[in-house]
């Protein structure tokens, strides 16, 4: 044979090798994409998610972090979890400084005497035995009580009337929580007795919104902050502006807790055990402790129903996936993150093999954007997601996703994460008050938020795909 003719057989072959590999690769594309299809059709009807948040609500209630309460709500997941089929269910353990409330009242003293409707602060210290009395002082702003002359606030109980207003992302909680955190430590600082703010919340019922303050000390998390603090009700704070208008306004702040160096937690971990990639990991999470006023069903009950539910389709399915999906139920997120600190610490040597992360805390409003944190070279990858989401109502978002709070200490590490932005517009008329509860979950936007999870985490476990790929030279 004359090397020319040998020359072209030789490159026929190979082009018919490459197309082969082509019509290939496009029969396995189109093969992910159904099933992806089937797992978002078969969730506009599931249950499972549903149930698990119901049971756990209504069955465990409240779950205070560090608790007996939660102590139960870990036992409740793991027998659930293993209930369901789920593989290695088991529990991370590691320990909290503990703090809980045991009575918290506010009484306007003088001749407009009245009770205000109050809750403490995660980390509140106790006042004396039959509360504390003192003058109040107002401030429109957390900076406002940081350029107050000391004089003007020693020996008086601090009021911070900082109102939130709505956002769909949330973002207005930021900043209207800074003052939560760093009130009772400003004052102090200046030499005020106590701290009141106004409650990080965008509802007007009387009803407050409660949440943790800056309790760090030289040694790291204390049981308790540096003063007395509570949240008062929004139509309390304008109560007290208004008294506030008409002269001095004195005040008696009674305010019980129960606190311990350290208490029990933990995290309890299930997975869908992978096939020929079983050793990476895709991790889905949330938090399965919650505050002590509501029954935690929005923050976050809903958020481990979501991630249960989606694992569950994923499970049901035909084989196994080629990684495996590991569902993460974090405990005490609301005190601290110490739940995704302790994994990120618990599983540092397999943290390379986390291939993607995502999180569910946010309530189960509509999903409405799919943001990314993926390496240059695998944004293909996202636009292969978020088309398949698109039809979901959610539209693609940038690649500067966080996360979420207990995974945020995994995206600082480098493992790729997503954020599945939900709509947020009312979750915080609920959060962290006596009216989060089961009823306020919608179940067909919930199950919109259990379609985009089941979708996205088959994909990341099935493809194969390298999401902290960089990107290509030329």
């Amino acid at each position: 044979m004359k090397p020319v003719a040998a020359a072209a057989l030789g490159a026929l072959a190979l082009s018919l090798t490459f197309t082969a590999a082509a019509d290939t690769a496009a029969m396995e594309g189109e093969a992910l994409l159904a099933t992806a299809q089937q797992l978002i059709d078969a969730a506009k009807t599931d249950e499972t998610g549903l149930g698990f948040v119901e049971g756990l609500t209504t069955e465990i209630g409240p779950r205070l972090a560090g608790s007996p309460d939660e102590q139960r709500a870990r036992d409740w997941a793991v027998a659930e979890l293993k209930a369901l089929g789920f593989a290695n269910v088991r529990v991370d353990g590691f320990t909290i400084p503990y703090w809980s409330r045991t009575h918290e009242h506010l009484t306007v003293l003088g001749p407009s005497a009245q009770s205000m409707v109050i809750t403490a602060l995660g980390g509140s210290r106790a006042t004396p035995d039959g509360g504390l009395e003192a003058e109040v002082v107002r401030f429109d702003t957390l900076a406002g009580l940081k350029a107050a002359p000391n004089a003007s606030v020693t020996g008086k109980i601090v009021f911070i009337d900082e109102e939130m207003f709505k956002t769909q992302d949330g973002s207005g909680y930021g900043l209207a929580g800074l003052k939560r955190r760093e009130c009772a430590k400003a004052a102090a600082g200046k030499g005020a007795v106590a701290c009141l703010i106004r409650s990080v919340g965008t509802q007007h019922h009387r009803m407050p919104h409660t949440g943790v303050m800056d309790r760090s000390g030289p040694g790291g998390p204390m049981p308790t902050g540096a003063l007395p603090a509570a949240a008062v009700s929004a139509p309390d704070a304008d109560q007290m502006t208004r008294l506030l208008a008409r002269g001095p306004v004195r005040v008696n702040l009674d305010i019980g807790i129960e606190t311990a160096e350290t208490a029990p937690s933990g995290n309890v971990i299930a997975e869908v055990e992978g096939g020929a990639l079983k050793d990476e990991i895709v991790l889905l999470g949330c938090h399965l402790d919650s505050w002590d006023l509501g029954t935690g069903a929005i923050d976050d009950g809903a958020g481990c129903g979501i991630i249960v539910g989606a694992a569950k389709l994923i499970d049901a399915l035909p084989g196994k996936p080629e990684r495996t999906i590991r569902v993460v139920l974090y405990g005490s997120e609301e005190v601290g993150l110490f739940g995704g600190d302790a994994y990120a610490r618990q599983h540092s040597e397999e943290l390379g093999a986390h291939v993607l992360a995502a999180e569910s805390d946010f309530g189960a409003g509509r999903i409405w954007r799919f943001q990314t944190r993926f390496g240059e070279g695998a944004l293909d990858h996202a636009k292969t997601i978020q088309s398949v989401l698109m039809p979901l109502g959610v539209s693609p978002g940038d690649n500067s996703a966080g996360g979420g709070p207990d995974i945020g200490v995994l995206a600082r590490s480098g493992v790729p994460v997503v954020t599945p932005s939900q709509d947020g517009t009312d979750y915080f008329d609920f959060h962290h008050t006596p009216d989060d509860t089961f009823d306020k979950i919608d179940p067909q936007t919930f199950r919109q938020n259990v379609a985009v999870y089941a979708a996205f985490a088959f994909l990341a476990a099935e493809a194969g795909w390298d999401f902290r790929a960089p990107a290509q030279s030329e």
